[in-house]
């Protein structure tokens, strides 16, 4: 007997249209491309379909700091010049202001707590945001092509229902300020599996950095190097995530599902191929909790779209032509027009055997130091809470995640028309 799921998947139409600027790598233009070939695939009709809510900026103020809030409201490019003091102190290089930067921050972010809304409420099994999974946003700077931590916010909102939540991140960049925001908390473990060393950003995720206080151990990272194909990552992917559910046994699940990790990527040095990719959230879903997925990096779109469209439909159950059908990008695909495209033949894999075993004796040996299950008491929440002028993540995890502002069911839609 099959387990059939229960599946809803988030986008807004909107989310294509805002663009971060000429050169620059990360384009919002990949989530249309997506949605598009998860359309031509019909793979809309086994799941339903959801346009977010756009986020309040007292739903955004669980985690990030007022001020840094009220400036991405206020700044435009017209008026940068403005602010210049909060520019230095707020945003990095990396992280233009840009046409509609703060609309484009609330329609990614109510994705991902919708999603979660409706995990916590067993609308839905499994949740997909493709637009989510901005991991380096921290709580009063943008970092990394993020801005705002939809992945906080939405562990947060899981966290008024679940007492343990694994984060697990397989962008090719470390989830750091996903760590960050948790790092002294049990009630959410965060496994991030990175390229690690070489300068290369954001620096941080060495297997030592475990956590402190409560949370110490409960951060765990999985540093690898160049050129890693399909069978090095589940060598130690695999082993790793079944000691980590044995030993913590979350009761809700959150994959970050960067694509930046696939052979090819324009900022990547790994050689994954997609069908490598989605083997881990294959994986994942075996172990049947409820699951929230995000997208996250990739900066060769139309391999960001062939893999989250596949990945779509490994949650569905589905199997897909590998023949592409005809789509309104199908020229982005060309000359093979395939959903899955090879691997690079001549890229040196750096991770021997002998270093993915010291790192996964490492790793392993974190989670032996960690105890079973912890025990966290769930307490009577009320409806809400009057919102902390400066409240940090751990404060809010604290505090049950409990969002305050309006309830905004998500607006059921048809986007096949």
């Amino acid at each position: 007997m099959s387990y059939k799921k229960k599946v809803c998947y988030f986008h807004d139409y909107s989310i294509g249209e805002y663009y971060y600027g000429p050169g620059h790598p990360m384009k919002p233009h990949r989530l249309q491309i997506t949605h598009n070939l998860v359309l031509s695939y019909n793979l809309y009709k086994k799941m339903e379909v959801f346009r977010p809510h756009h986020a309040t900026d007292e739903e955004m103020m669980l985690f990030h700091s007022p001020e840094y809030i009220d400036f991405m409201r206020r700044v435009t490019p017209d008026t940068q010049q403005d602010f210049a003091k909060q520019l230095q102190r707020f945003n990095g290089e990396d992280c233009p202001v840009f046409d509609g930067l703060y609309d484009y921050c609330r329609v990614y972010t109510g994705g991902s707590i919708d999603g979660a809304m409706k995990l916590n409420h067993g609308i839905a099994d499994v949740a997909i945001n493709w637009a989510g999974g901005l991991h380096h946003a921290k709580r009063s700077e943008a970092s990394g092509f993020c801005y705002v931590n939809d992945i906080v916010l939405g562990i947060l909102e899981l966290l008024k229902y679940h007492p343990r939540v694994l984060y697990l991140d397989i962008d090719i960049h470390h989830g750091d300020g996903v760590e960050e925001a948790f790092y002294t908390t049990d009630r959410v473990m965060t496994v991030s599996f990175h390229k690690y060393g070489d300068y290369f950003f954001p620096g941080t995720g060495d297997v030592k950095d475990v956590g402190v206080k409560a949370g110490k151990y409960y951060s765990l990272n999985v540093p690898l190097k160049d050129g890693i194909n399909d069978e090095s990552y589940q060598r130690i992917f695999v082993p790793v995530m079944q000691k980590v559910m044995e030993i913590y046994q979350p009761t809700a699940l959150v994959l970050q599902c960067g694509s930046d990790s696939l052979s090819g990527d324009r900022l990547g040095c790994f050689n994954l191929s997609v069908r490598g990719h989605a083997e881990c959230v294959r994986h994942m879903l075996t172990y049947f909790l409820p699951t929230l997925i995000l997208g996250g990096g990739g900066y060769t779109i139309r391999n960001v779209a062939r893999c989250w469209t596949y990945e779509t439909a490994v949650v569905l159950g589905e199997e897909l032509e590998n023949e592409l059908p005809y789509n309104d990008y199908i020229a982005y695909y060309g000359p093979d027009f395939a959903l899955h495209f090879a691997t690079s033949a001549t890229m040196e894999n750096l991770n021997t055997r002998q270093y993915l075993e010291t790192i996964k004796q490492q790793v392993l040996e974190n989670l032996r130091l960690l105890q079973a299950a912890p025990g966290v008491q769930m307490e009577q929440m009320p409806d809400m809470l009057e919102p902390q002028p400066d409240v940090k993540a751990e404060d809010a995890a604290d505090q049950k995640g409990v969002r305050t502002g309006p309830e905004h069911p998500a607006e059921h839609y048809d986007d096949t028309k």
